[in-house]
C-alpha cells in the first residue's frame, strides 16, 4: 500500500436501507440512527486528528462514484455496503481499484444469520472486517483506519 495521506478525510460510506436505522429491525440493527452514528465516527476521527465523509445511498451506481472518488479524495474508506456487500461485483470492483485502507463494517454478524449473508464481495478486497458490534463498530473502523493509515507512513 502506497504512503497515505492523513490531510484527506476517512470517507464512510453506507449502502441501503442504512439510512433506515433506528426504525428497521431494531431487534437486529438496534435503535442507533445513522445520524448518530455518524455523531460518533466523526469525534472518533477527531481524536485521530482526521476528518470524515460521511455518506448513505440506497443506489448502487452512486456507492461506486464514491468509492472512485475516494481514490484521490480520501486516506482511507469505511464501507458498509448493506445488502451490496453480498451481490455487487460493480462495488467489489472499484473497491480493487483503491490504495488505501479499507475497513468493512456490519452492524450485526453475517455469520450468524442467513447462508446468503456468509459471502462477501467486499471481504475479498477489504483490509479487514468489523462485525457484530452494533454502532460501536464504526467506532472500531475508525480507530483501525487510523492505525492503518499511521502505519503506512
Amino acid at each position: 500500500m502506497a504512503k497515505i495521506s492523513k490531510t484527506l478525510p476517512v470517507y464512510v460510506l453506507n449502502g441501503p436501507n442504512l439510512n433506515l436505522l433506528g426504525v428497521r429491525e431494531p431487534d437486529i440493527y438496534g435503535r442507533t440512527t445513522l445520524a448518530d452514528i455518524e455523531k460518533m465516527a466523526v469525534a472518533q476521527a477527531k481524536k485521530h486528528g482526521l476528518a470524515v465523509i460521511f455518506r448513505q445511498s440506497n443506489h448502487e451506481g452512486e456507492l461506486v462514484d464514491w468509492l472512485q472518488e475516494a481514490r484521490t479524495a480520501a486516506s482511507g474508506v469505511i464501507l458498509n455496503a448493506g445488502a451490496y456487500t453480498h451481490t455487487s461485483v460493480a462495488i467489489h470492483d472499484a473497491l480493487r481499484a483503491l490504495d488505501k485502507p479499507i475497513v468493512e463494517v456490519h452492524l450485526s454478524n453475517p455469520q450468524a444469520r442467513e447462508d446468503f449473508r456468509k459471502d462477501s464481495f467486499v471481504s475479498l478486497v477489504a483490509t479487514g472486517t468489523i462485525a457484530g458490534f452494533g454502532a460501536h463498530g464504526y467506532v472500531l473502523a475508525v480507530d483501525a483506519v487510523a492505525a492503518l493509515i499511521e502505519g503506512s507512513k
